[in-house]
């Protein structure tokens, strides 16, 4: 029998990584409905007609196809269509609908477009939802970028007022305030990135520049300025951004849109995108005014996120700490006719995501997760068999009753394995009942934390635990 293993970019979470991982849910879930957001769920696969050609060619390449029923990649059926249909499947974003016409969701913003054009007459908008679920991409695995992982979604859809924009980045600033997580929140607008090719002379290659822009962390100015010239966009245009970027590196937000503003006085496009930011964070500080948030929102014209349906103000969130090297851990922005690839035309949203994987990760290095999220019970009832048995399981209902998680050992084992097993656990008591106790109706209750015991009644023990 071969060795068990799991998919390549897949994992198993223990028990305390799982405690973990729902510290960061609970967290995100309070806050989305405090802010009015309500959940849902969509199904882990979609028509493969509803992805493709949404994410970009990119993104398509990395959508997990799903074999139709019955069939396997060494079937006589599938051979059979080897040569012809499949290598065009592998080769490049391509339908095969004999072979599969289903796939696993790439994100979750695509999927709830396609369920708010289903469930278009019940829904009273603007509807704010928030949904937590995993989603696959067929991506290299390296460090924090897995083939399986979990999104935590935020949108507003059927309306186009920047407030939204505006509570969506307190949001991020409360969440990561809450997780003590330092994170800078990058701002910019898929307009001024419009009115950058408009003064670059290339209004049509606005992809080309956004994707080569959107690379400036990675491979520097030069490596840039290489890319965009391999492009066949002008030097003496590249050169025009080169001067925008110098002179947008000091002064606060408001500095930065002034120096900007004059900057792209030949660009309508370019000065309507500024003029959003501006707005976006009016709102922003008007809704944090006497909050104890500081976040760091820096206006960068250089973000563009690479997906295509964004087309307004977009946001990316990065860890604001020395201590850890990680990419983006959420980001989003405005869509404003996401539903019309489905048809229904004219409905605005925005929205944002957590990137919950890379966060827990980002966690993990701060050393930030409270020492309490990660055991389940914190009482351990021992079990010294016989009548004292029946008492312990007397006193461990008592304790549940009381609200206090406990367990107790199922098998009357030697006294030194049930401290090692309590030991390992990390139980901060253990409840001793033993014969003397069970006739005084008492326990001996021992602290794992500072070594201590001591005789007390279940009420008194209750006390000590819950003070």
């Amino acid at each position: 029998m071969s060795k068990p293993s799991i998919p390549q970019g897949t994992r198993d979470f223990t028990p305390a990584e799982v405690r973990r991982r729902q510290y960061i849910f609970g967290t995100l879930r309070r806050i989305f409905e405090l802010y009015g957001f309500e959940p849902i769920e969509t199904p882990a696969m979609e028509n493969l007609v509803t992805l493709t050609g949404k994410y970009g060619e990119e993104g398509d390449r990395l959508i997990f196809k799903v074999l139709n029923n019955g069939l396997h990649a060494q079937s006589d059926e599938v051979k059979g269509k080897m040569t012809a249909e499949w290598q065009k499947m592998l080769e490049k974003p391509y339908s095969t609908p004999a072979i599969t016409e289903r796939a696993l969701r790439y994100d979750l913003t695509i999927p709830f477009a396609r369920y708010m054009v289903m469930h278009q007459n019940d829904t009273a908008l603007p509807f704010r939802r928030y949904q937590m679920q995993p989603v696959w991409r067929a991506d290299r695995p390296q460090k924090g970028r897995y083939r399986e992982f979990w999104q935590c979604d935020a949108d507003v859809i059927g309306s186009t007022s920047l407030i939204n924009e505006a509570e969506l980045l307190c949001i991020y600033s409360e969440a990561f305030h809450q997780l003590q997580v330092p994170v800078k929140i990058k701002l910019n607008s898929r307009k001024v990135l419009a009115g950058l090719a408009e003064l670059c002379g290339v209004p049509d290659k606005l992809t080309e520049l956004t994707i080569a822009l959107d690379k400036l962390d990675k491979i520097g100015w030069d490596g840039v300025l290489n890319e965009l010239q391999q492009r066949n966009i002008p030097v003496e245009h590249v050169q025009r951004i080169s001067d925008i970027l110098d002179n947008t590196q000091t002064g606060n937000n408001y500095t930065r849109l002034n120096v900007l503003k004059d900057f792209f006085v030949g660009s309508a496009t370019g000065l309507e995108g500024l003029e959003e930011i501006s707005k976006t964070l009016h709102y922003f500080h008007s809704l944090t005014a006497g909050k104890d948030l500081k976040p760091n929102i820096d206006i960068d014209i250089t973000l563009a996120r690479g997906l295509n349906y964004y087309t307004g103000v977009i946001v990316e969130v990065v860890c604001d700490s020395d201590k850890v090297k990680m990419g983006s851990i959420g980001g989003g922005g405005r869509y404003d006719d996401l539903t019309g690839l489905f048809g229904l035309k004219g409905v605005s949203g925005v929205g944002v995501s957590f990137g919950i994987d890379r966060i827990y990760d980002v966690m993990e290095e701060l050393g930030v997760f409270p020492t309490n999220v990660v055991q389940s019970a914190n009482v351990l009832v021992a079990n010294f068999g016989g009548e004292e048995e029946t008492y312990a399981l007397h006193i461990v209902q008592r304790l549940r009753e009381a609200g206090i998680c406990a367990e107790v050992y199922p098998d009357a084992s030697k006294f030194d394995k049930q401290m090692k097993f309590a030991n390992k656990k990390g139980f901060s008591f253990v409840v001793l009942p033993g014969s003397e106790e069970r006739k005084e109706k008492k326990v001996s209750l021992k602290n794992f934390v500072s070594g201590s015991q001591s005789l007390v009644t279940i009420e008194e023990a209750i006390a000590v635990i819950t003070a």
